[in-house]
């Protein structure tokens, strides 16, 4: 081998050598820059798993919901004012939190949809008696008993004496209502009303009442249970009382200041006025839901021609306070009138004039007042049947 190629040889070993440290040094500078970028020794603040302390103490503290706002009475601001504040503050810790938020309100929203899709409540039923007014005499049966069968036995059960009778039933399922044909039932109610207008229920009638439910009984294997008849006496009295006293009917009379009128004229002026004719030749003033505001008649038999009084009546307790009847009477009274040429009277031909009526006005109001203090208000269900 020449000097000449050992030379070279050297120099080309020398040449790669060279190469491969300086690959080894740009390595090595790379892998330091790399670790003093991604190194640990810096804090980074997103991957903290503890709060930075803040030096300034008097940087703000974010409200949390483990931490919450403290309440600042608000000084000389409106409602609405104090209203925003506190939604505002809501809405902050809502924000601060939304992994603790969710997990909160996601029951809530899971039940609130559950109950959206259960079917709607239905209305309690309305039954046919009133333990307010009603002597009711429960039977319980050895096994239910289907609705037609319990129909067929007290159908003719309908009254004692003047006093109606009224029945429901009570199903499997605890659920009380009126007797149907394709129902079954578990207990059979019977209620008898303890006061009209005519009088309270006395004992020929309770008697009457008990015979024919204990033959029901016996028919259908029941067993009831009967209440003691001088407790009934003693509460129909009791409620008769307050019936008597509240029963009040006002009457406001149009007599004629010329002569009668005649009938076919008067039933044209009364149609126009607003009346409706009844089969029992009364005429009514109906309310805007088609109930009965007061009747008129014309104190004619139906043979006569003419006529020279209207009597307008009013029912007080069978209508209600709001309808402001008396009221509409008076109006009604004093427009025919103006139209036939006659005065308003009471019933002994006194004339009423504005004094009066307004005395009359107040009076109804104390009425109807006492009536609503009593439980009974005017023109409900049970007024009604109080005052039938």
């Amino acid at each position: 081998m020449t000097e000449l190629t050992m030379s070279l040889l050297i120099a080309g070993c020398s040449v790669v050598v060279g190469v491969i440290a300086y690959n080894y040094w740009q390595e090595y500078k790379a892998r330091k820059r790399v670790e003093r970028a991604f190194g640990d020794g810096q804090d980074d603040v997103l991957m903290q798993t503890e709060p930075v302390p803040v030096s300034d103490s008097s940087h703000r503290q974010e409200p949390s919901l483990h931490n919450p706002v403290p309440h600042h009475t608000p000084v000389a601001v409106a409602d609405s004012e104090v209203l925003s504040t506190a939604v505002g503050e809501q809405s902050t810790e809502m924000a601060i939190h939304p992994v603790e938020e969710t997990d909160s309100v996601a029951p809530v929203a899971a039940q609130a949809e559950a109950a959206a899709e259960l079917p709607p409540e239905l209305p309690a039923p309305v039954l046919p008696v009133d333990e307010f007014i009603d002597c009711i005499i429960p039977m319980e049966f050895d096994q239910p008993v289907r609705g037609d069968k319990i129909l067929a036995e007290i159908q003719s059960l309908r009254r004692v004496g003047n006093k109606p009778v009224h029945f429901f039933g009570q199903s499997q399922q605890g659920i009380r209502d009126v007797i149907m044909h394709a129902g079954s039932y578990t207990h059979l109610f019977a209620g008898v009303q303890l006061v009209s207008r005519s009088g309270a229920l006395n004992e020929v009638e309770y008697s009457e009442l008990l015979s024919k439910l204990r033959q029901i009984a016996d028919n259908l294997s029941a067993h009831p249970d009967i209440p003691n008849m001088q407790h009934v006496m003693d509460a129909g009295r009791d409620l008769y009382q307050f019936v008597a006293e509240h029963d009040a009917k006002l009457s406001v009379n149009v007599h004629t200041n010329d002569a009668p009128w005649a009938i076919s004229t008067l039933l044209l002026v009364l149609e126009k006025q607003g009346f409706e004719l009844r089969p029992d030749g009364h005429m009514v003033m109906l309310d805007k839901d088609g109930g009965a505001l007061f009747t008129l008649s014309t104190n004619s038999s139906v043979t006569e021609q003419v006529a020279s009084r209207l009597t307008l009546l009013l029912d007080v307790p069978c209508v209600p306070s709001e309808r402001d009847a008396f009221n509409v009477m008076v109006s009604c009274a004093k427009s025919l009138a103006l139209r036939l040429g006659g005065t308003l009277v009471d019933d002994g031909n006194q004339v009423l004039n504005e004094a009066t009526l307004h005395e009359i006005e107040q009076q109804v109001a104390l009425f109807y007042n006492s009536m609503q203090a009593a439980d009974i208000p005017a023109g409900s269900i049970r007024a009604r049947r109080l005052f039938s």
